[in-house]
């Protein structure tokens, strides 16, 4: 039995750091897991932008209500959920993902939480677990899951190694080069495609 292991932004929904800084004008915020391998790094650097800045979480919440699923996403998810479990496991926060899940019609999420004062101001981020998308997979494993991995940047490679199957999905070219063992999709179409393959191979 499969379950699928599917990331969220740069496979369901637009990137939700670069919306916010087309929105501000804060060119620093456009920098992702696409660009920055560590996360840590990457997010201490957006707390201090925003701290700089006074920008709370209504701000960001108010980016994140007007961001519709990438073209095609809702009609690929409901197709993989008809045909197998899936979990979108992110590093989002639960205060970022409430209008995204109900846009995608409600998935399982496994992501991370975020600290805020009365004011509203963001001064953490915690983790549910360090390194929780291969861990994640690694538990499911263990219940006699084969895994099937999607993702697009630096964040996922981890979870697209330990998985039965991982696949890129429109991932950069920097993270192509240095990962060619992992096939790549560039649209739902041949998502779908390499996903079949897989579960047909796997009957025969």
């Amino acid at each position: 039995m499969y379950i699928v292991c599917l990331d969220l932004e740069g496979v369901l929904v637009p990137e939700i750091w670069i919306n916010v800084a087309e929105k501000t004008g804060i060119k620093e915020l456009r920098l992702t897991t696409r660009d920055i391998s560590d996360y840590d790094v990457l997010m201490k650097k957006r707390l201090s932008i925003l701290h700089e800045n006074g920008l709370t979480i209504k701000d960001i919440s108010d980016v994140i209500a007007k961001i519709d699923p990438l073209k095609g996403a809702v009609e690929f998810l409901d197709w993989l959920r008809s045909s197998v479990q899936v979990i979108i496991v992110s590093d989002t926060f639960v205060q970022f993902a409430g209008s995204l899940m109900k846009k995608l019609g409600w998935p399982t999420l496994f992501c991370n939480h975020l600290s805020i004062d009365s004011e509203g101001s963001i001064f953490g981020y915690n983790l549910r677990q360090k390194d929780g998308k291969r861990k994640t997979v690694i538990a499911l494993r263990s219940l006699n899951y084969n895994i099937i991995g999607v993702g697009d940047s630096y964040n996922d490679i981890s979870m697209l190694k330990e998985a039965d199957r991982g696949i890129l999905f429109r991932p950069p070219e920097n993270v192509i080069n240095e990962f060619p063992e992992l096939p790549v999709t560039n649209n739902y179409r041949e998502l779908k495609n390499l996903i079949q393959k897989t579960f047909e191979q796997d009957v025969v």
